[in-house]
């Protein structure tokens, strides 16, 4: 499914009731002060990702959001089996898949980590239902990549491997801002990261994994979830994650 591209910056709209316009002629006035769309999130705009300078008068903020990674599996032996031209597209096809489907459920594809992305949900485009947004945006990357088995089967075949996707997903309190000194990042820290991330690790190909935490908040969408005990690293007691 095609991104529906809004015509004004959903973030300050949101925030500040501003209408930062991102396309069409009457974006030009709002390029040449170095306005345009983010490249975390197409809809909303470059102020968006200076929003805690420029407009909350801080730094950081504590935050209730939902956290998903998604990994790329078998990349070491890809990279190996695969040329580099050949790698590259699959690495382009998985993060082009991944961003179309994170933005199509208002997420914000935070960071590409190698062979994994990471996206918050909640920021700058607020959504009451952030951690269902995720689950969606997470099935969406799933089907989507399904869609192109047929593709990654050509690539792939004389590697006898195949592609696929593990992803996990946590919701709950959070740090979200600018962090460091000599180099500035925006993103996310906290307990809620680093599961999300475990999670992730934990998932296998094809597989989506969520915590409790999610499933409280999207259960109407897992009729019949059962919990799995996982041993995660980092954490001393096995953790239940579902599936979703």
């Amino acid at each position: 499914m095609a991104l529906q591209q809004s015509l004004i910056c959903k973030g300050c709209w949101q925030t500040m009731r501003v209408p930062v316009v991102l396309r069409g002629v009457l974006s030009a006035p709002f390029r040449v002060v170095g306005l345009r769309p983010s490249r975390m999130n197409p809809n909303t705009c470059t102020l968006c990702e200076l929003m805690f300078k420029r407009v909350m008068k801080a730094t950081k903020v504590t935050m209730d959001a939902t956290i998903l990674f998604a990994d790329l599996r078998a990349y070491t032996s890809l990279s190996q089996a695969l040329s580099a031209a050949d790698m590259a597209s699959v690495l382009d096809a998985f993060y082009d898949e991944c961003a179309g489907a994170i933005w199509e459920f208002d997420g914000l594809l935070n960071k590409t980590i190698g062979d994994a992305v990471m996206a918050v949900f909640n920021f700058p485009i607020k959504q009451q239902d952030h951690a269902r947004q995720a689950v969606l945006a997470a099935r969406e990357i799933q089907r989507r990549c399904t869609a192109r088995q047929a593709e990654f089967a050509e690539l792939l075949g004389r590697t006898g491997m195949e592609f696929g996707i593990g992803i996990g997903i946590d919701s709950g309190e959070l740090s979200f801002g600018e962090f460091g000194r000599s180099h500035r990042d925006l993103t996310a820290i906290g307990t809620v990261v680093n599961m999300a991330s475990r999670a992730q690790s934990a998932a296998a190909a094809g597989e989506i994994l969520v915590t409790g935490a999610v499933y409280q908040r999207v259960r109407a969408d897992m009729p019949g979830g059962t919990a799995k005990k996982y041993q995660l690293k980092g954490f001393d007691r096995p953790v239940e994650l579902y599936t979703a």
